[in-house]
């Protein structure tokens, strides 16, 4: 016998909700099992109607879809959050894949590739959009934020000081071109561009007191 997904459109659009409905409506495995207009709702109807699959936005009013998403975490682990929205952005994806979504769509897909994508997410498989995979993986190349050496951090404190490149050299010993070279070490872990940035930014992360 073949099992039926309960899914829970989320999205504060009705006209998105209507035409999200539309699409299931064709898949005979597939049923709607509500709507909600916020991330609140979401988390208090997933509940309510032992849903399977969370369809959910992530800009919403009241509760947005990642804080959404980390209630669901909690109340519900089993039920698989599958994220479909307008924007590809690392400051929506990534908060959501951390907050615990199972796959991140965006509202351009097709909807053979939507209805695949609730299928694989009950399974438990992780589903994405190609721009968003991508995103991940430049991410993952990246230098590892915040990782600074000793030696990176010397020099940074003694910027955080004032103290210009050959001050820096002198203070510690070593040339001009390795204080320039721990710079731009740190420019890239902390993903900065300029010294000032990355002095606000050390102070921000707790690595300069």
């Amino acid at each position: 016998m073949s099992t039926t997904i309960r899914v829970l459109i989320v999205d504060d659009h009705p006209i998105v909700r209507d035409g999200l409905r539309a699409a299931f409506n064709a898949a005979p495995d597939i049923e709607v099992a509500g709507e909600a207009a916020d991330g609140a709702q979401a988390v208090r109807l997933a509940g309510e109607l032992a849903v399977d699959v969370v369809l959910m936005d992530l800009r919403m009013p009241e509760m947005d879809g990642v804080q959404a998403i980390r209630r669901l975490r909690t109340s519900a682990p089993e039920i698989r959050v599958l994220v479909l929205t307008t924007f590809d952005s690392d400051s929506d994806v990534l908060p959501a894949i951390e907050a615990g979504a199972t796959g991140y769509l965006l509202k351009d897909a097709p909807t053979d590739e939507l209805l695949r994508a609730v299928r694989a997410s009950h399974r438990g498989e992780t589903v994405l959009a190609t721009s968003v995979a991508g995103l991940l993986v430049g991410q993952v190349r990246k230098p590892a934020r915040g990782g600074l050496s000793p030696r990176e951090l010397q020099v940074l404190r003694l910027v955080a000081d004032g103290a210009t490149n050959r001050e820096a050299a002198a203070r510690l010993f070593i040339s001009e071109a390795s204080i320039k070279t721990h710079l731009l070490h740190v420019y890239a872990k902390l993903d900065v561009r300029d010294r000032a940035s990355a002095v606000a930014e050390a102070y921000r992360r707790g690595l300069l007191d």
